[in-house]
């Protein structure tokens, strides 16, 4: 096979917009090289900051609680697979399937609760794991297609985006579904220079990864950014030669396909709301009424592009500045359309945008759907900022600053979150009151609604029971003594209650009352404080 020119000699990759030793798609003339001792203070200063980033991540993940409904679903889910010893199929809860996500996250999930216990740590774990492996393809495609300075930018850029950042330390999905495009796509360009690379088999394990994480929305954003990109720059033929699709393609379905029949098998009607319900009917239908696990998330469309804003901040705001200082002249115009049609540029561009236009007609949208493009848009900027940062130029210092906005956001949270356990949405500091202070044989139990927080926090112990079932009074039993009411209906509780509830600690949502009270109770945790009305 010939292999084409422009992606075997590395030389030409550049021949666009700028040589391969520039990296700004929109300066012009002469390109000035920083000192050897500004770019030592450049790499220090990034290696300090994602050293801090990862600090405060990491403590997070040990001390932020679990909150509902999300993180606390995935989580309970993860620890049902644990204890149940089911590894196909995915429960809810106990008898109840969960069909709307393949299993791969679950795996990984449960795998870290047996090696590392069940709790918030291990279960967040590992999308920090496949975030940094993520975040290493992308400095590696940065290094070989621009430079050191563009994968350093680009990697710190990328881990503080405010989306990456939550998401790298939650017990999600969508980590796992980034590394997936993100293997595929850096996988693609090195295959496009070198069919030879051992990276072409790579582009399909990473559609393997997302097929198993998410579904075949993997394969509709990867192959949508490829053809985007193809299609402008007429390189299909280019493709077509250079990656092998029937080996590859017969690679992901040997990885993907056998647990996708076992789930049918084992539960019957899986595919068809799986790949029905959650793809298609969720994607063109607004509101959609048929999801089994919750509720639809209908928004205006196009809101896509502004949720693109808070997922990148703070970054998003500088790339907007930075774009509209361009576009303000007639030499910034020009530029800029000539960096785009750069082989390299226009491919990011399409893996950055594709994914931003397919969900703006979606009926249904998360901000969570924007954390496979932003890879790709932290390259660009990355592109933009080395030469923004070189000599005579905007000094570097003050776009640095903005590094450590999300890492102190996120050290804020935690410090209210261990100060005031109501202000978020979680049952971990009631759970851990109720077991500080039961004695003997006790159940807790939780009137109109079990929060999974409740679920995974109490192993499964935690009940449900409606408000008329709840015993009271002198029928009150110990195994039932303790009820958590929702505070919207703590008034109804009072008044066919024949003891007056009595209120020992509160969440955000439910009030823990004592049935029957001892002479005595327990005193609570030493940090825990009093309830809050």
């Amino acid at each position: 096979m010939k292999e084409d020119r422009r992606f075997r000699d590395r030389s030409l990759l550049y021949t666009g917009a700028w040589p391969r030793d520039r990296s700004d798609i929109a300066c012009v003339g002469p390109r000035l090289r920083p000192p050897a001792s500004r770019q030592t203070e450049t790499y220090q200063f990034a290696l300090i900051a994602l050293g801090c980033a990862l600090a405060v991540r990491l403590v997070a993940m040990i001390v932020f609680p679990l909150t509902d409904t999300t993180e606390a679903r995935y989580g309970e889910i993860a620890r049902l697979m644990l204890e149940t010893g089911d590894w196909i199929t995915p429960y809810v809860d106990y008898g109840i399937p969960f069909w709307a996500k393949p299993p791969l996250a679950f795996w990984l999930e449960a795998g870290a609760f047996r090696l590392l216990g069940v709790n918030e740590f291990a279960g967040r774990l590992p999308s920090l794991l496949a975030t940094i492996a993520g975040a290493a393809c992308l400095y590696r495609y940065a290094c070989d297609f621009w430079s050191r300075r563009v994968g350093v930018w680009a990697l710190v850029i990328f881990f503080t985006c405010a989306l990456v950042y939550v998401t790298a330390g939650a017990i999600l999905i969508d980590p796992f579904l980034a590394f997936g495009t993100t293997l595929s796509m850096v996988s693609l360009a090195a295959t496009l220079r070198n069919p030879r690379s051992s990276w072409r088999y790579l582009l399909f394990i990473g559609l393997a990864v997302g097929l198993l994480a998410k579904g075949p929305v993997a394969v509709v954003l990867v192959l949508g950014s490829v053809s985007l990109w193809a299609t402008v720059k007429g390189l299909w033929p280019v493709v077509w030669r250079a990656v092998p699709w029937i080996r590859g393609a017969l690679l992901t379905a040997a990885l993907t396909l056998p647990w996708y029949g076992l789930a049918e098998m084992k539960t019957p009607g899986y595919l068809h709301y799986f790949l029905v319900g959650e793809h298609w009917m969720r994607f063109t239908e607004a509101g959609w009424g048929g999801d089994l696990y919750g509720s639809a998330h209908k928004q205006p469309l196009g809101t896509i592009w502004v949720l693109w804003l808070g997922a990148a901040f703070p970054w998003g705001f500088v790339a907007a500045w930075r774009l509209l200082s361009r576009v303000r002249t007639r030499l910034g115009r020009r530029v800029l359309a000539t960096a785009a049609m750069e082989t390299q540029t226009a491919y990011l561009l399409s893996w950055a945008l594709f994914p931003m236009i397919f969900f703006t007609f979606a009926g249904n949208i998360l901000w969570t759907y924007v954390l496979p493009a932003l890879p790709a848009f932290a390259v660009l900027l990355a592109v933009a900022l080395a030469d923004t940062t070189g000599p005579r130029r905007t000094p570097w210092r003050p776009i640095a600053r903005l590094v450590w906005i999300s890492p102190v956001l996120l050290a804020a949270a935690v410090i209210v979150a261990q100060i005031d356990p109501s202000f978020f949405n979680t049952e971990k500091f009631l759970v851990q009151f109720y077991n500080e202070n039961r004695q003997g044989p006790s159940t807790l139990t939780y009137v109109g609604d079990r929060p999974f927080s409740a679920r995974f926090y109490s192993r499964g112990q935690a009940r449900l029971s409606t408000i008329e079932a709840v015993p009271t009074g002198p029928s009150a039993s110990k195994n039932s003594r303790f009820i958590a009411v929702p505070k919207s209906r703590r008034s109804v509780y009072g008044k066919t209650s024949v003891v007056p509830p009595d209120a020992r600690f509160a969440s955000r949502r439910f009030d823990l009352i004592e049935l029957a009270p001892p002479s005595k109770l327990a005193v609570a945790g030493k940090n825990r404080p009093p309830v809050r009305n």
